[in-house]
């Protein structure tokens, strides 16, 4: 077993394990406040966004157009595939795939790159996404895992 696959172990359990009751547009500020604390003084661009709506937004000193461009094509994937664009990076990874050989998935609207995780509600499935964009692909998804575990609690 390699560290990739106990990686992806790892996320699989954290999607699984972070799945909220509710979440609107106040949880999505609490969750924000959190990320923008937990976050500091790092040059990261903090979203929470519903498909068509973003809920919260912080750009800290440092960030750039860049991080907008990151999190507008992290959050398409996690509403594409409803599933942390972590988990992406790495199963694409694993199957040894450049995601822009695959003639239906286009890198230039979706990143499998971390830090974009789905907001799921228990019984209803993803709602929204956090993410995270300023720092490497693993510091970005533990942020906003760690942020989100705070919130729940967990």
């Amino acid at each position: 077993m390699s560290d990739a696959d106990d990686l992806t172990r790892e996320i699989e359990a954290q999607q699984e394990r972070l799945v909220f009751s509710g979440f609107d547009h106040d949880d999505a500020w609490r969750l924000g406040s959190i990320l923008v604390e937990r976050a500091g003084d790092k040059p990261v661009l903090i979203d929470i966004r519903r498909p068509g709506l973003i809920l919260f937004r912080a750009a800290r000193t440092g960030s750039t157009p860049d991080n907008e461009e990151w999190v507008r094509r992290k959050t398409a994937g996690v509403f594409r595939f409803e599933t942390s664009s972590m988990l992406l990076q790495l199963r694409f990874a694993a199957l040894g795939t450049f995601p822009a050989s695959i003639g239906w998935f286009d890198p230039a609207q979706i990143a499998t790159a971390g830090g974009s995780f789905p907001i799921r509600v228990a019984g209803v499935g993803v709602v929204a996404a956090a993410t995270v964009s300023g720092l490497s692909s693993e510091e970005d998804h533990r942020l906003v895992v760690d942020a989100i575990s705070e919130f729940l609690g967990v």
